[in-house]
């Protein structure tokens, strides 16, 4: 098996990352460009490709260091948090939960409401990050909805919370879809999901004659939505419990389910458990 790479292997990639220079970021960490050097040819290595691009003008990553310098940020983060979490632990009883950014603003006030007994430390990150925390330990529970669209790691477990659905947000001013084959002919409609489905979303609304407009975020969808009074298209649980006097959800134009998840190990945290068909009702879930 091949050795994993040290911390400071990983403080090394992203200090070059951040310089663009392999001699500045040797002097950044106060070792010798030539150690720096050699560390790095170890690594690439053992990752089997080219890390870097040097040349007289500095050092620019491939994709592939791109990609270590993105993981080598996540995993030193989570280590700087380490003994904070760990004095946390020893005076209350704390959980910490993840999901991803557009459902964050939906789920953790409901918790935060329904479980005030708990501390709840809040996380954000892509679902496979909130997945691979999971399985390292660092996180007791994950809420996504890629569980069905991805390989979980070893040691956890996904739980259905509900399944939710796409409908058809209608801010005040908005023309309802029409009729006929194309019922939303040149009409812009804004569009947003939780799971990786949005380019089949693209396709099936420019199908009905639509000009889709996707949001990066459930809430920047709603915002596009109600600033130009045209739809848009999002799970029904994005609206469950804030819905402005006048706007109201309508069935989509097509039928679209997916599902929330709850990732954890075997033995997850019981009052979270406890709590999982309340929050199903609140979010409007089936």
């Amino acid at each position: 098996m091949a050795s994993l790479p040290s911390v400071e292997d990983l403080r090394l990639v992203q200090a070059v990352v951040r310089t663009g220079a392999v001699g500045t970021a040797a002097r950044e960490l106060r070792i010798s460009q030539p150690s720096a050097s050699q560390r790095l040819a170890r690594l690439e290595r053992l990752c089997g490709t080219k890390l870097f691009e040097r040349d007289t003008r500095g050092a620019r990553p491939t994709p592939a260091g791109a990609e270590l310098g993105r993981r080598a940020d996540h995993i030193l983060a989570h280590l700087e948090e380490v003994y904070d979490a760990t004095r946390a632990a020893a005076v209350a009883q704390r959980l910490v939960i993840g999901t991803f950014a557009s459902l964050a603003p939906i789920l953790f006030p409901v918790l935060d409401a329904d479980l005030p007994d708990l501390e709840i430390q809040q996380q954000v990150d892509h679902g496979h990050f909130l997945v691979e925390r999971v399985a390292e330990g660092t996180m007791d529970a994950a809420f996504i909805a890629i569980a069905d669209q991805m390989r979980l790691p070893r040691g956890t477990v996904a739980r259905s919370v509900g399944r939710d659905e796409l409908v058809l947000f209608v801010p005040p001013g908005a023309r309802p879809p029409g009729r006929g084959r194309q019922p939303l002919k040149d009409r812009p409609v804004a569009f947003s999901t939780y799971d990786k489905g949005s380019e089949e979303i693209h396709t099936r609304l420019a199908a009905l004659g639509a000009n889709p407009r996707r949001g990066v975020t459930l809430s920047t969808t709603i915002a596009m939505a109600r600033r130009r009074a045209h739809l848009a298209l999002i799970p029904r649980s994005a609206l469950a419990t804030e819905l402005r006097p006048g706007e109201h959800l309508t069935a989509a134009p097509f039928h679209y389910r997916l599902t929330l998840s709850v990732i954890t190990t075997p033995t997850p945290p019981e009052p979270l458990l406890t709590h999982l068909p309340h929050l199903r009702t609140t979010l409007n879930l089936s």
